[in-house]
């Protein structure tokens, strides 16, 4: 597959990403190289990529703990201290080879420490081979809060091989489809319609659907890299979404509750505002909880947990000036932004997905 040129940074897939990041280390002058990881990266996907990398220059290893819990300030500053013992300085290289939260935390810890060095991504799981690792967000959660704290900065080179989706379980790949789903709903049907049969998809099928979605999030990207407006469609679902996502981390009496499973939630949720407040095809709505529901299954949400979960609303970032502001679809493609949706409506859909 050929690669794909965002902004400031080029994407490669497969073994030609490892020829090209070659090539950009014996250019680079880079004084030593720093490869982090967490624990499950360190284990499944460390030993595949280091026979990749061609360099006599010093390679150090930092790992963090895994999981979006460990998403935080604190974790940040225990890779900045390990950067700076290891003797780290401006001429070094970061190289993030894991999934979100290493894409997102790695890209921070780069953009500020020393203010700034290189840094490299290689996603590792679905959900940042489409979605966290391209676009330039990097950062990390504030308590409970996601994703509240970061700069936007683009990675030099991000390196996409499918072969790090063999170490994957299932629930990390139906993770990682929800964003592609994301991707089809608010740009494109054709893309949507590939997905009608989820249950026929399969491993094969992916390097092309990847692809796609790569490219409608870089196209997007491309016209509103700091998200005053286009980009905003990307957070379809993610307003509801990031809200429940953050009400389950915060309660231990919850059960984990990954990414995309949340932001499921938050699309069918979004759909159905879309049909009372926007005339969004209430057949499409049935359709798309359907379709969600037999893949990701339902996840308990009690009346009383409504209320909690419609006060962490107000943290989303796309809020502006007190408005806590929705994208809605008007059809499959054509969504909008910085919609105003009352709290009744708000809680009729909880209700809907409830059915």
């Amino acid at each position: 597959m050929n690669s794909i040129k965002a902004n400031n940074s080029i994407i490669y897939f497969d073994n030609q990403g490892y020829i090209s990041l070659n090539d950009y280390i014996k250019k680079g002058n880079f004084s030593k190289i720093f490869i982090l990881v967490d624990e499950n990266t360190h284990a499944h996907c460390l030993p595949s990529f280091l026979p990749n990398l061609l360099t006599n220059i010093t390679v150090e290893i930092i790992e963090i703990e895994a999981g979006e819990i460990h998403k935080t300030i604190e974790t940040c500053t225990g890779v900045w201290n390990s950067l700076s013992d290891l003797d780290a300085d401006r001429k070094s290289l970061m190289i993030n080879l894991g999934g979100g939260v290493v894409t997102d935390l790695g890209g921070f810890v780069a953009c500020t420490f020393k203010r700034g060095i290189k840094y490299i991504n290689i996603p590792t799981t679905l959900l940042s081979m489409v979605d966290a690792s391209v676009g330039g967000k990097t950062g990390v959660d504030l308590g409970h809060l996601k994703n509240q704290i970061g700069v936007i900065s683009s990675p030099d080179i991000i390196i996409i091989d499918t072969k790090y989706l063999d170490t994957l379980p299932q629930n990390q790949m139906r993770s990682g489809l929800a964003e592609m789903l994301k991707h089809g709903l608010i740009s494109d049907k054709h893309y949507w319609d590939k997905f009608n049969n989820l249950s026929n998809l399969k491993l094969d099928d992916l390097d092309g659907l990847i692809y796609e979605s790569v490219l409608i999030k870089k196209h997007v990207v491309d016209k509103d890299p700091f998200e005053q407006n286009l980009r905003k469609t990307l957070n379809y679902g993610h307003t509801i979404g990031h809200a429940i996502e953050s009400y389950f981390l915060s309660n231990a009496n919850k059960p984990d509750l990954l990414h995309g499973e949340a932001i499921a939630i938050g699309m069918i949720m979004a759909s159905y505002i879309s049909t009372q407040l926007v005339g969004f095809s209430e057949n499409d709505t049935k359709h798309i909880k359907a379709l969600f529901k037999s893949f990701y299954g339902h996840v308990n949400i009690s009346k009383e947990e409504y209320a909690p979960i419609i006060d962490l609303l107000k943290y989303d970032k796309k809020n502006e000036h007190g408005n806590i502001n929705f994208v809605l679809l008007e059809a499959i493609g054509k969504p909008i932004i910085d919609c105003l949706v009352p709290e009744d409506v708000i809680i009729d859909a909880f209700k809907f997905y409830d059915a």
